[in-house]
């Protein structure tokens, strides 16, 4: 990354969103959701020298937040934390994903990025070449079926951990025998009218909880079908600490930084007590939704899981919105696994029939390894269940690439500012070091460490996860090849990473 390079490039003025040619620039930046953007404010401000250029395979920015269109789609995180560090966040802790999406627009104008980012543009192969120390990038067009290529220095791999394409949808034969729509939120249909309907959500995550509630104001009911039970936490839209800010006029900037370190507290005090103290965790969740849930509800059966709490994410119901619906007879959970699917609804393995007009699958997401791009590195190409994860953010024997992942816990945005600083001092580090390529390889002395799953599931085993680890990279039993830990560990571990450590420049 040598900006006296002749290769190296700007984006020209004017060069938009839809006029990208095959060119070379020092960072190629993969995704433009929340951490392609962050990744590119980062550069902007950091590093005004080097070139960069943003691809984005959508048709515009926002990643998970343009993907996901299903009515009520919100965050299940807080603002305060969601948002960038640099960024104020302005409006309620819980946000929709509208919002979400200007606030990125903001940051992006804010920083000029829109030279820089081109959408419609789908990465389809990676290939480092050692000898001439750079990346190329196949690029399709997805808007004009052109083909391209793009050539770069140093790759960032922005795009998220879940594929876009295919959600993940149970293989049930038997669906095609349902009379009425079947919708999974990811692909959800701007037509679609619930109406007066009746409507079966299968899955009780992160999605249904936002799904239920937004969908029994207009259904005439709404069933939320679980084959298990997960934990859940009505969270206020308004912290009662930012009641108490509201009036006192404080600057965006003092009310941001206040709101997020509470809300760190908070999140880390959920996470070490589920992690240190199950039990006492177990018991204020069920503290907190008892008084909520209608009376006569099987609390044992339909909200009592079987899992630690946090083992995997906890289901937010801002204000208790998903308990004010069953409160008013709108809503109802049904703990039961499906046996068949028939014309007007499903059977259950108990042998009652659930009827329904509308099918949703909220049944999760599948993981992809780096957007399911092949990577071939000097010709051979990466198999990346051999390799090994340097700190979450870069992978051994793969040069110059580093790549943004967040926490399951904690807002994804908390990691991505940690991990923006650890790359910006790699890229410092490089400078220092008169070097042009960064490896993490693994020392003579790790070469025998114990490899360990990409996320073992005592720690987090939410479906997505564990279902996605036959094809995911490895981590091992010592620093710095670990990752997926707390945040109230990384928040000082991770400025304090040696970049020299397990990492060869040349």
């Amino acid at each position: 990354m040598n900006p006296d390079s002749p290769t190296h490039s700007k984006p020209a003025a004017g060069d938009g969103p839809h006029r990208l040619h095959g060119s070379h620039t020092d960072v190629l930046v993969i995704g433009a959701g929340i951490s392609g953007i962050g990744a590119a404010h980062r550069l902007q401000v950091d590093f005004p020298e080097l070139g960069f250029v943003v691809l984005e395979a959508q048709g515009n920015q926002g990643g998970t937040w343009w993907t996901h269109r299903y009515p009520g789609v919100r965050s299940d995180s807080d603002l305060f934390t969601y948002g960038y560090r640099h960024k104020p966040w302005r409006g309620p802790a819980i946000a929709d994903g509208e919002e979400i999406l200007d606030y990125l627009d903001e940051v992006i104008a804010e920083d000029d990025l829109t030279p820089h980012i081109h959408y419609h543009r789908r990465v389809t192969e990676l290939r480092w070449s050692s000898s001439d120390e750079r990346w190329t990038a196949q690029v399709s067009c997805v808007d004009t079926g052109e083909q391209l290529q793009v050539t770069a220095d140093f790759l960032w791999m922005c795009q998220g951990f879940y594929d876009h394409e295919t959600p993940h949808t149970p293989d049930w034969p038997e669906l095609k025998r349902f009379g009425g729509p079947v919708v999974h939120p990811q692909t959800w249909p701007s037509d679609l009218d619930v109406t007066g309907k009746r409507v079966l959500v299968v899955g009780s995550g992160a999605t249904a909880a936002t799904l239920v509630p937004a969908l029994a104001r207009d259904a005439e009911h709404v069933t939320m079908l679980q084959r298990s039970p997960s934990y859940w936490f009505p969270l206020p839209t308004k912290h009662e600490l930012d009641v108490l800010l509201e009036p006192l006029g404080l600057p965006a900037e003092w009310r941001h930084e206040i709101m997020r370190r509470a809300y760190v507290q908070q999140l880390e005090t959920f996470a070490t007590t589920s992690r240190d103290d199950p039990d006492s965790m177990r018991e204020f969740l069920m503290d907190a939704i008892r008084p909520l849930l209608p009376e006569g509800i099987d609390v044992s059966t339909h909200f009592m899981p079987k899992y630690r709490p946090w083992q995997q994410r906890i289901a937010m119901a801002p204000d208790g919105d998903f308990f004010a619906e069953m409160r008013k007879g709108t809503a109802s959970v049904v703990t039961d696994t499906i046996e068949e699917f028939v014309e007007d609804g499903v059977r259950l393995s108990s042998g009652d029939l659930l009827p329904a007009d509308v099918v949703v699958t909220a049944t999760g997401f599948n993981l992809a390894v780096f957007g399911n791009i092949p990577f071939i590195v000097d010709g051979a190409q990466v198999d990346f269940t051999t390799r090994i994860t340097w700190r979450g953010l870069m992978i051994s024997g793969i040069p110059n690439m580093a790549y943004a992942f967040g926490y399951f816990r904690h807002s994804w945005t908390l990691r991505l500012d940690l991990i923006l600083d650890v790359t910006t001092r790699i890229f410092h580090h490089m400078r220092e070091q008169g070097a042009s390529v960064v490896t993490p390889t693994v020392r003579s002395q790790d070469a025998d460490m114990r490899l360990l799953p990409w996320m073992p599931a005592e720690n987090f085993n939410a479906g997505y996860v564990q279902r996605s680890q036959h094809k995911m990279f490895r981590q091992g039993d010592r620093e710095p090849w670990t990752h997926m830990h707390e945040h109230d560990h990384e928040r000082t571990a991770l400025p304090q990473a040696d970049v020299s450590d397990g990492l060869v420049y040349r």
